[in-house]
């Protein structure tokens, strides 16, 4: 009995001593004071010497945040980015600035492994800007390109920074030439930008490179379905990838047919040739060649002086980004503007106003008063 006694009072002292007391709250899994010192840790600026020093000595992680910074939208963060560029951009200019798309399934990231491999291997210093799509509705983005590029993103001389597009082609013309700047500054001598894709995008990334490469596959069907005309005359060189296996004489058939489709095109600006060439990422097939025929076209553009005509065309474009898209920020972040976006949205959605009518009480609201002027 005594027995029994004590094992109840035991039994009830166990059962007390595993019951949550105090609050209905669960319990707190991360120590508060560590995330916000965390938190404080990631934002904290550095001063802009650290970022300029860092960056002209070849250090990634400095790099990285000053790319940080540029890519961020904070009015501190934009005004420090824009410094540490006006210090950069004497020190940048030098590097040969790819810009690489394809259709999808074309194997662009394994084609751009493949290649800065090669480069890597020739003494080159690498950096690939991807630009990966993000989702209009949860604006997140994958982000995958170091994944996919396992082997470049080893190697010491290579540098990969993948950046979310935000739904927003403007933002990421500016930010990827920003990123540019940087990385050149950085003692990178080669860039590549890849883009998300064929679409929109190709004309973004047109306007910052030396030399725009498309990439295409055969054995797709018809090989010039669903390609833009536009974005195969942008094109400075096509490579048609994964000419291996079964399907080397379906790519010789497809590059044919593009060469003769070529041919058709107007002129080039450059008065260069649009060369058109098989490869195989995979087995590393005229991989070589292709570099060769990228760096001879650039040479070639380089001593007639069209290079240097097409960086200044560049620069303009730059400008002129710059302020449609410091408009349009403006525009959106003006008080006014805010207070009346929902109410005329509403009115438009319900047919109170037209479409027309709608934009323009809200230009008229932000030119009534704009928050940048006292």
């Amino acid at each position: 009995m005594e027995n029994t006694e004590h094992f109840e009072n035991q039994k009830h002292e166990w059962e007390s001593a595993l019951q949550v007391t105090g609050s209905d709250q669960p319990a707190v899994q991360v120590n508060p004071n560590a995330l916000e010192r965390l938190k404080a840790s990631r934002q904290a600026l550095l001063p802009l010497n650290t970022y300029v020093d860092g960056i002209l000595a070849g250090d990634i992680t400095i790099l990285s945040k000053a790319i940080t910074l540029v890519e961020s939208s904070l009015p501190a963060h934009q005004k420090l980015a824009q410094e540490i560029i006006a210090e950069c951009i004497p020190h940048s200019g030098k590097a040969l600035r790819l810009g690489i798309t394809g259709v999808p399934g074309a194997g662009k990231s394994t084609f751009i492994e493949a290649l800065g491999m090669e480069l890597v291997g020739r003494g080159k210093k690498v950096a690939v800007l991807a630009i990966d799509p993000s989702s209009q509705r949860s604006k997140g983005s994958i982000l995958g390109d170091k994944t996919r590029m396992e082997e470049l993103s080893q190697q010491r001389n290579a540098y990969i920074r993948p950046s979310a597009s935000a739904g927003t082609l403007g933002g990421v013309a500016r930010k990827t030439r920003e990123a540019i700047i940087l990385c050149e500054a950085a003692g990178f001598d080669t860039i590549i930008v890849e883009t998300v894709g064929v679409g929109q995008s190709e004309t973004a990334v047109y306007s910052m490179v030396d030399y725009f490469l498309l990439i295409l596959i055969g054995g797709a069907g018809d090989e010039l379905q669903g390609i833009k005309r536009g974005i195969m005359e942008m094109a400075d060189g096509i490579v048609v990838n994964k000419a291996d296996g079964d399907n080397v004489n379906r790519a010789n058939r497809a590059a044919a047919e593009i060469k003769n489709a070529v041919h058709l095109f107007p002129p080039t600006e450059s008065g260069q040739e649009v060369k058109v060439t098989t490869c195989s990422a995979l087995t590393h097939y005229n991989v070589p060649e292709v570099w060769d025929m990228i760096e001879g076209h650039v040479g070639n553009i380089r001593e007639s002086g069209y290079l240097n005509a097409k960086r200044s065309r560049q620069d303009v474009q730059m400008m002129l980004d710059t302020i449609e898209n410091t408009l349009k920020s403006d525009f959106y972040e003006n008080t006014l503007v805010k207070d009346l976006l929902k109410l005329v949205e509403d009115d438009v959605e319900n047919k109170r106003v037209s479409a027309y009518e709608g934009a323009r009480r809200l230009l008229e609201a932000f030119k009534a008063k704009p928050d940048n002027l006292d």
